[in-house]
């Protein structure tokens, strides 16, 4: 089997994988009617990435039905353990401090969200 470091995932399939991770087992009609609310998609390009995801061992599919029941094997937690490593890495020098910052000023938070990384920040503290 493959490993999810062995393929990372593109955006694309990133966009199916949330979809997997959130519904859980899914046809390619179900993700593509979700997909579709947020973007134009084709059918036949849906179900070409989940088939290639398949491919790569992103997605396990169940053919026991003549529905194919598709499932997410890679871990989301690891998934964006290792993305969000990329990006620090790649984008922001090694600097996790750099990514939160930047994160924090282009977006808006609500003060649930604010709370918990302080929160979460006075729990580093406290290991340190």
């Amino acid at each position: 089997m493959v490993t999810d470091q062995q393929h990372k995932p593109t955006e694309s399939e990133l966009e199916i994988l949330q979809i997997l991770w959130d519904k859980g087992n899914c046809t390619v009609r179900e993700v593509h009617e979700i997909l579709t609310l947020e973007k134009e998609a084709g059918y036949t390009t849906t179900l070409k990435l989940m088939q290639i995801m398949h491919e790569k061992g992103l997605v396990k599919r169940d053919t026991s039905a003549k529905t194919h029941i598709y499932t997410a094997i890679v871990n989301q937690q690891k998934t964006q353990e290792q993305l969000v490593t990329k990006l620090i890495d790649n984008a922001f020098n090694g600097s996790a401090a750099r990514l939160v910052m930047q994160a924090l000023g282009n977006h808006q938070s609500s003060k649930d969200e604010i709370e918990a990384i302080k929160e979460y920040l006075d729990k580093l503290e406290k290991q340190q």
